[in-house]
């Protein structure tokens, strides 16, 4: 994880319109804000292993349970990702 990076702060770059690419159990994703209270996780790699869905709607609760368990966090500013949904 991000030395530093909070839940608290996620939660802000979120709000600003930022997309969070993440691994999280060896899947890599991307999360942004579709609702007040509703993100969309997006899968970006595909582990034979661990399948998973494509793509998933979080609550702001399940996204802070899962915070702990995110590796290799990166930020990103755009709508790439969610012109392509």
């Amino acid at each position: 994880m991000m030395e530093g990076y909070t839940f608290e702060k996620m939660w802000l770059d979120l709000q600003n319109g930022y997309q969070i690419y993440y691994t999280y159990v060896r899947n890599r994703y991307v999360l942004f804000k579709t609702a007040k209270n509703c993100y969309t996780q997006k899968l970006l790699t595909d582990n034979p292993k661990n399948p998973q869905p494509k793509m998933s709607m979080l609550t702001l609760k399940r996204v802070k349970e899962i915070f702990p368990y995110m590796e290799d966090i990166e930020y990103k500013v755009g709508t790439s990702e969610i012109e392509n949904l």
